[in-house]
C-alpha cells in the first residue's frame, strides 16, 4: 500500500496528568504515516492526501484542546486524519521529549484503519 509520511512534526498542546505538566503547553514530536487511496496514476492533488493540510489541521486541533494522556491524543489525531482526509489508515507516533530524567524520548504509537 502507498503512503505519505510526516515525521518530526512539532506541535504544541497542553498535555499531562500532573499539575506541573499542565502549567503551559508542551512541544510534542509527531510522526504520521498515512495510507493513500488508489490514485490510478492521477497527478491531481485532490486525488491524494494533502500533507500540508494534514499538518495544519493537526496543529490547529492541538492548539484548541488539552489532553491528559498521550494515548488519548494519539486516538484524537488518528480519528482526525481518518475522518477529515481520504486516508485508508494511519499510524501515529507521539513523543514527549525530555519529560523523564535520563530518558531521551517517552511516547506512544498506534495504528488505525477506516472501518470497512
Amino acid at each position: 500500500m502507498d503512503k505519505i509520511f510526516l515525521h518530526g512534526m512539532k506541535a504544541e498542546t497542553l498535555i499531562g496528568v500532573y499539575e506541573w505538566e499542565r502549567q503551559q503547553p508542551q512541544t510534542l514530536l509527531i510522526d504520521l504515516d498515512i495510507g493513500l487511496p488508489p490514485r490510478d496514476g492521477s497527478d491531481d492533488i485532490a486525488d491524494t492526501v494533502h500533507y500540508a493540510e494534514v499538518c495544519a489541521a493537526v496543529r490547529e486541533s492541538l492548539r484548541s484542546q488539552d489532553f491528559f494522556l498521550l494515548e488519548t491524543l494519539a486516538e484524537h489525531i488518528a480519528t482526525l486524519v481518518l475522518d477529515s482526509f481520504c486516508a485508508a489508515w494511519v499510524k501515529v507516533r507521539l513523543v514527549k521529549p525530555g519529560i523523564l530524567s535520563g530518558v531521551r524520548e517517552t511516547g506512544v504509537e498506534i495504528e488505525r484503519a477506516k472501518a470497512v
